[in-house]
């Protein structure tokens, strides 16, 4: 890189907003298991340190986290693990195992798939889900940019979000399931080359959006909150990445705490002093030698 792009990529950088969230902390896991890997949701209990995690390679992992002086996570104990299971309590098929989010409503985890695009209920993660309806508009879904997202308000309706909206300037459909029917009351604006990879709704009652872009150097993420009618738009978090306007377009910049890997689950809860936080993990996409399951923890406040 020459130094007129350098100083035209920093420059940018300096220009880029800065949001109101504070990095506390992140911890790379190894859990040394065959087949870990591929973490693609994150559900953390409310009561205690519990904390479940959906594999996109059909599996689940319950465990309980430690948190050191900061509030971050520092490591995670496995305390059982399994796959997920078809509605008939056999193991999923080769093409119904891409599992993206998992919401909990009603004492019941819900589960979001993408390719066979789908959302299933478990009353028990390691039992066989429950058919539900779907909505007729996820099999028109791209293949591999299908249900992304999902996430439950305290009412227990579940909202679920696609990867992609099929076209840059088209918004993101959201779809909510009432406990009858699914429709699809609202939309989220779309930026450019971000890409939704979590959702979940916060304590607040807001909508909080994980998403994420990758370019040369690696991965950009930022976290955007809504109201329930997908109004009300706000920028919670963006990492630390600057595009250089269009002379330096094609490259993105990740530096200090502002890097990390992609992030594709997301939990929104509040701390003992009452303070919104963000708790993300990555999906190493199972290249461990190249990528890396990663806890990260903000705090929003």
């Amino acid at each position: 890189m020459n130094i007129l792009r350098l100083a035209t990529l920093l420059a940018a950088i300096a220009t880029v907003p800065a949001s109101a969230a504070t990095f506390l902390g992140n911890y790379v896991w190894r859990p040394g298991f065959d087949g870990a890997g591929g973490y693609s949701a994150i559900w953390l209990d409310p009561e205690g340190p519990g904390v479940l995690l959906l594999s996109d390679r059909g599996h689940w992992v319950r465990g309980t986290v430690t948190r050191n002086a900061a509030g971050a996570i520092s490591d995670m104990t496995i305390r059982d693990r399994g796959p997920l299971l078809r509605s008939t309590g056999d193991d999923l098929k080769a093409d119904e195992t891409d599992a993206e989010a998992v919401a909990f409503a009603d004492g019941a985890f819900y589960v979001a798939y993408e390719g066979m695009h789908r959302v299933m209920r478990h009353d028990d993660i390691a039992a066989p889900p429950s058919r539900m309806v779907q909505a007729g508009a996820f099999e028109g879904l791209q293949t591999n940019s299908g249900l992304e997202a999902l996430a439950a308000d305290a009412a227990g309706n579940l909202y679920a979000i696609p990867e992609r909206s099929g076209v840059l300037t088209r918004p993101f459909p959201v779809f909510r399931f009432d406990g009858d029917v699914w429709t699809q009351p609202f939309d989220l604006r779309r930026d450019g080359r971000f890409l939704v990879s979590g959702a979940d709704v916060g304590p607040d009652g807001r909508l909080y959006v994980l998403e994420r872009d990758f370019a040369v150097l690696g991965f950009r993420t930022r976290v955007r909150s809504f109201d329930l009618t997908g109004q009300d738009e706000r920028l919670e978090l963006q990492t630390g990445i600057a595009e250089a306007a269009e002379d330096a377009a094609w490259l993105e910049l990740q530096t200090g705490a502002g890097t990390h890997d992609n992030l594709e689950g997301i939990d929104v809860w509040r701390d003992a002093e009452g303070r919104m936080r963000v708790t993300m993990i990555s999906d190493d996409n199972l290249r461990p030698l190249i990528q890396r399951t990663e806890f990260v923890d903000y705090l929003l406040d």
